[in-house]
């Protein structure tokens, strides 16, 4: 059976495969509860970490894991992030040459923009963080092929990190006025007695209540709201435009009146749908790609903490806390339910394996080739996830991206080819310079990667047993042979199918 098979398999049948009761919320969690939390928040499980959150019972783990989130970042950002975007009028009256050179600088600093990321995301020592400006990012999406302009995206991104963990009804309201939003979803161009409603359809089917809680009327009358919202494109900040404002009378999910955009997304807040839906989607994240197993129970108790988290007039921290110290969270038939996206991969190994290299920000490259490439979901729907980041080809790639890890760990060569997907490049005639020389410094960086394996075993407590479980989020499909250990073991251990999960 060949992996990609075995794999898909194995998700739905983890469940049944794992053993061992889940304790009490009022035990402390042990190794592998512990373990789990700490993997599924975060992008890998430090040995020092478990053993500290093991003595620790549910409660007081989620409450200090929360308390420690939030905290700044602690990898400069980029020399330009503060530069002036370019003006669209500026960018018309180009010459051909000169539009080119523009845009193959942003291709490079949209390049350096995934790299800083993923340079904080290694180095962050609050991974639940970064894995909430991950999600945001995915469910308020915008991407760099439309917004073309990369300061926007870091200025989003800045966003995403001040809400990460905090007032979602506060996000919501900031993220419709966000420049990179009003570009991506066209709000420029949404005018009295011309409306585009192309944010008023997204910000109701996917980022509040969800298909099915509104109707096409609705979805007008709010996009009349919204006329007049629009950017200066010489400060590169919102701007309401106040004479392409529609002022007449409005009527949005059965209220009535001259409604504006803050009052749609007041109207939108106040639905219990949009509760639901931001729970569901944090509990795919979190918990299990189904919502509705388990009978119906996993539903049930969505909707317990929808109902906590509309209560808390939306503080995202409520509805974390709950979902992470619920019993469905801890529960067998939830372990090693998830498949690793991109990130989760690539940054989680580095950070597993205290791996050390010169320069990390290449490793973007590595990521986008697995099929996420930040800064540009492949659309307003943003990743799938789940299953779908398995396919033959992005299955091959995780392959290789791990053989040559531990060939760089033993001292084999390890050169990295990186074919880039064509989501990442602006235009094909000024892409070939700035990806080129980021993939010349992948290379380098994948053949300079360093791991102190001894340092490292001691630390995971030495025996082959305790390793696998430190690594694997269940027992490994193909077990290891016996006298296998070391490095060897490690390498044994990332390529079963197993390791794909979390």
């Amino acid at each position: 059976m060949g992996m990609h098979r075995l794999l898909l398999i194995s998700v739905p049948l983890i469940a049944a495969l794992w053993g061992g009761a889940v304790r009490a919320e009022t035990a402390v969690l042990g190794f592998d509860s512990a373990r789990h939390l700490l993997a599924r928040t975060g992008f890998a499980a430090a040995p020092a970490d478990i053993e500290t959150y093991a003595r620790l019972t549910r409660e007081q783990a989620v409450d200090r894991l929360l308390a420690q989130a939030g905290v700044p970042r602690v990898t400069p950002p980029p020399a330009w992030v503060n530069e002036p975007v370019t003006p669209g009028s500026r960018v018309r009256a180009m010459s051909v040459e000169e539009r080119q050179t523009w845009q193959r600088n942003n291709v490079a600093r949209g390049l350096e923009m995934r790299g800083w990321w993923l340079q904080e995301m290694v180095a962050t020592p609050s991974p639940l963080t970064e894995k909430m400006v991950l999600f945001w990012h995915n469910h308020f999406v915008s991407s760099q092929q439309k917004v073309r302009q990369p300061q926007y995206l870091y200025r989003q991104n800045v966003l995403f990190r001040e809400h990460a963990l905090g007032n979602f009804g506060s996000l919501l309201h900031a993220i419709a006025r966000d420049p990179a939003m009003v570009i991506y979803l066209d709000s420029a161009s949404n005018r009295k007695g011309q409306p585009n409603e192309n944010f008023a359809r997204e910000v109701m089917e996917l980022f509040t209540l969800g298909e099915g809680h509104y109707g096409e009327r609705d979805v007008k009358e709010a996009a009349r709201a919204f006329t007049g919202w629009s950017i200066d494109g010489e400060k590169g900040e919102f701007l309401f435009r106040a004479a392409a404002h529609d002022d007449g009378a409005k009527t949005v999910l059965g209220q009535s009146g001259n409604l504006d955009g803050n009052a749609v997304l007041d109207i939108l807040l106040a639905q219990p749908q949009t509760a639901e839906l931001i729970v569901r989607k944090l509990w795919r994240e979190f918990v299990s790609p189904d919502v509705d197993a388990n009978q119906g129970a996993d539903g049930a108790e969505v909707k317990r903490i929808a109902t906590a988290f509309r209560d808390s007039r939306y503080d995202t921290r409520v509805a974390l806390r709950l979902l992470l110290k619920s019993d469905a969270f801890f529960a067998p038939r939830n372990r090693a339910t998830l498949v690793k996206s991109p990130v989760d991969l690539v940054v989680g190994t580095l950070r597993q394996f205290q791996l050390g290299s010169s320069d990390v920000p290449p490793f973007a490259l590595t990521v986008t080739q697995l099929g996420q490439n930040l800064f540009a979901p492949p659309n307003v729907k943003g990743w799938p996830g789940g299953e779908a980041w398995i396919n033959s080809t992005t299955l091959l790639a995780r392959k290789q991206f791990l053989e040559r890890v531990f060939g760089a760990m033993d001292g084999r060569a390890a050169m990295m080819a990186t074919a880039m997907q064509p989501a990442l490049l602006l235009n094909a005639a000024v892409q070939g310079a700035p990806v080129n020389a980021m993939r010349q410094r992948l290379a380098r960086a994948m053949a300079e990667i360093q791991f102190d394996s001894k340092a490292w075993f001691q630390q995971a407590g030495g025996d082959t047993p305790q390793v696998q479980r430190l690594v694997l989020a269940m027992a490994p499909q193909h077990p290891l042979p016996e006298g296998v250990s070391g490095v060897e073991a490690l390498r044994r251990l990332t390529q079963d199918p197993v390791y794909q999960l979390k």
